[in-house]
């Protein structure tokens, strides 16, 4: 009866310091001040300009924080700001081949990402993120494209999160 008592406790203390804003599963660390955030559209400024880029990052970017937290969507001015731009959006050819033929490209995806946190200012920042995905080059980009940039925006929205409310 003594175990079945100290896993309820055990149950009760997680759930409760969740609540208060102190832990969370994600492994986020968010003020329990904080209740919005806001994720400005990220325009592509890159040399080579994907069309759908921009809103598929950016809509990622909502989406992760909209699942990974309880906070609330703002359109702007959120607790949690989130603006800047795609600096970056390059195929490269690699793995040269002894015929000098690339078995495999690489897609590059680059963010300049400006954070900014109303309630905490000592944890704004302004940083470039930087994922690539590699395909077989037997592929042409227009066959891989849209999987890869899922992927990439996927990574990039990971490590934005972590930068800025995950203190690893």
């Amino acid at each position: 009866m003594r175990k079945f008592y100290s896993k309820i406790a055990v149950v009760f203390s997680v759930v409760f310091l969740s609540s208060c804003g102190f832990y969370s599963f994600t492994g986020a660390s968010i003020s329990p001040d904080v209740k919005t955030v806001s994720v400005e559209y990220f325009p592509n400024r890159a040399a080579t300009i994907q069309p759908t880029l921009s809103q598929v990052f950016t809509e990622r970017l909502k989406d992760y924080f909209l699942e990974q937290t309880n906070l609330s969507l703002e359109t702007d001015n959120g607790d949690l700001n989130f603006s800047g731009e795609i600096v970056k959006y390059e195929v490269k050819p690699i793995a040269i081949q002894a015929n000098e033929q690339a078995a495999q490209n690489r897609l590059t995806i680059a963010i300049k990402v400006k954070f900014e946190n109303t309630k905490e200012v000592s944890k704004n920042f302004e940083q470039k993120f930087s994922r690539y995905a590699d395909y077989d080059s037997s592929k042409s980009l227009a066959e891989v494209e849209d999987n890869l940039i899922e992927q990439i925006t996927n990574e990039l929205a990971e490590d934005i999160f972590n930068k800025a409310v995950v203190n690893w």
